[in-house]
């Protein structure tokens, strides 16, 4: 078991602090499903708005691009915030952070709800995407100490679960709400739950001993990371509106993130308590884990995010039917994680991970072949299928990444996964998004280059297709066009995934054994 000065040094990886072992709350049951249902709010938001963006930003005046930033700009908060953790947690102690953290989530969510513009819903989020940062590890910390020794893999596996079935809940009850309320809904239902756990969990753990302490700050390292990473996702989510490197904000903020994080990373190498411990990339199961995490949680995020996007833009589903269209992707993981908890180092591990990114990218190119015909039925079965490889895939490149970590050094070194895969999911969807538009952009000039207002036999048909009316027909025409333009550069990004699921296996054999079950337990808890 680390000790309290690593789990400090992390981002919040939760290890039971040695003066808390003692503490039980007066109702365990009680205490645990306010911190239960604190991440679960949580890990819901990760997911819950994907369905809702097409409606979303219809209501803003926003564009479909522009909706992404609800998504990139809680995931980036997200990760800016979670080398605070072990700052805060010294600072403040658990109990008040996770207070602290739990009823600000509250306050973003209203925020969220009442923005009526896309401008203050993606502040709101970001917001909202900050606060929740050090709510998973602390949550985690927090169960694991209320806890006998006998019992914390219990609540680890409890914890595993509930961030499992969060994400799967997210695009349903996301869609159930969209379309039987509305979309400001889908945050505050976050108020009472949020209210509840912050209340319970601060009564319950009143009185439970914390050593706390006024830690050094790393304020150049946190200065260049917001700046940086700020910067960057603001190009990627701006650059296709503002015509990239034509436009002198795009060349002045991309000058800006090169420049901070460059100097981030100089900084972190070389200070010597850096807020995020880059000398860790010494190691090589370290770096080769780190990066297949980094691109499959990349194309896994991108496959979450464009899936109820397509069904609702291209096959005119519902939001709460492209929740359930979307949401088969869950069943296996909540069904296979215990049995890969329990079984999975029994064998090379890197074998694992391979069959799950050949399931992976086996699913991504299915849907590189989906029409405008295909039905209900095939896209959910691929999603369920593509949770096969989930259910194979977090557990097994967790254990390789911290498997030549120093003891000492594996807090921080899953801290800092998190971190990177959580900025990857957000680069990611910015990217993905970008490039889909673009394709579609591309593939509408080209489809529309065989259309001739000179050819009679062309202005017939169109004529026909509007029931006697050229401008109608004109019209018709037009959206069948985009259609089938935004499924090719949809079919196009998917092959294009599969491929990148592919890649990553590449880099799982680069890992070397032995990959020690010391990280078990980590792994087992991560998200």
């Amino acid at each position: 078991m680390s000790t309290i000065a690593e789990q400090e040094e992390s981002f919040g990886l939760p290890v039971t602090p040695e003066p808390a072992k003692a503490f039980a709350p007066p109702n365990l049951a009680l205490t645990t499903i306010g911190l239960a249902l604190a991440s679960f709010m949580q890990v819901l938001d990760t997911t819950i708005a994907n369905v809702s963006l097409p409606t979303i930003s219809g209501n803003l005046g926003a564009s479909a691009n522009q909706a992404t930033w609800v998504i990139t700009s809680f995931a980036v908060s997200n990760a800016i915030a979670l080398p605070l953790t072990g700052f805060m947690t010294r600072r403040f102690g658990e109990r008040k952070l996770f207070m602290w953290a739990t009823l600000a989530f509250v306050i973003a969510s209203f925020l969220c709800g009442i923005a009526n513009s896309m401008g203050l819903l993606v502040t709101a989020r970001a917001l909202q995407g900050f606060v929740a940062g050090p709510m998973y590890p602390v949550t985690q910390a927090l169960l694991i100490s209320i806890y006998p020794p006998a019992k914390r893999g219990q609540a680890i596996a409890l914890l595993a679960m509930v961030t499992v079935v969060a994400p799967i809940a997210g695009p349903i009850l996301g869609g159930w709400i969209t379309d039987n309320y509305s979309w400001e809904w889908i945050f505050f239902i976050n108020i009472p739950i949020g209210i509840f756990s912050s209340i319970v969990v601060g009564r319950q753990l009143k009185g439970r001993p914390e050593k706390l302490e006024t830690p050094k700050m790393d304020y150049m390292g946190l200065a260049m990371l917001v700046l940086g990473v700020g910067a960057l996702q603001i190009v990627l989510d701006l650059g296709n509106d503002e015509d990239w490197f034509n436009s002198t904000k795009i060349v002045a903020l991309s000058i800006i993130a090169a420049v901070a994080l460059i100097v981030f990373v100089i900084w972190e190498m070389t200070d010597k308590d850096p807020i995020v411990n880059l000398r860790l990339f010494r190691h090589r199961n370290f770096t080769s884990g780190t990066i297949a995490m980094v691109l499959a949680y990349s194309a896994f995020f991108s496959v979450g995010l464009l899936v109820p996007l397509w069904l609702q833009r291209n096959l005119g589903y519902t939001a709460i039917w492209a929740g359930f269209a979307s949401a088969p992707l869950g069943i296996l993981p909540v069904l296979l994680t215990p049995f890969v908890g329990k079984y999975a180092t029994r064998m090379d591990l890197r074998w694992l991970a391979t069959v799950a990114f050949i399931a992976m990218a086996a699913t991504s190119f299915l849907r590189a072949g989906f029409n405008l015909d295909v039905n209900f039925e095939r896209v959910a079965l691929v999603q369920l299928f593509q949770g096969f490889g989930v259910a194979l895939f977090f557990m097994p490149v967790l254990t390789i990444l911290l498997s030549d970590l120093e003891p000492h050094e594996i807090a921080a070194g899953s801290g800092l996964a998190t971190f990177v895969r959580t900025l990857g999911g957000s680069f990611a969807a910015s990217l993905t998004t970008w490039g889909w538009n673009q394709r579609t952009t591309i593939h509408h000039a080209q489809l529309t280059e065989h259309i001739s207002a000179h050819d009679s036999n062309m202005l017939q048909q169109v004529t026909a297709l509007g029931h006697g009316d050229l401008q109608t027909g004109a019209v018709a025409l037009n959206r069948m066009i985009s259609q089938q333009a935004t499924q090719i550069g949809f079919n196009e990004i998917f092959h294009l995934l599969g491929i990148l699921f592919l890649v990553v296996i590449v880099f799982v054999w680069f890992a070397k054994p032995p990959f020690d079950a010391k990280a078990g337990g980590a792994a087992a808890g991560g998200h």
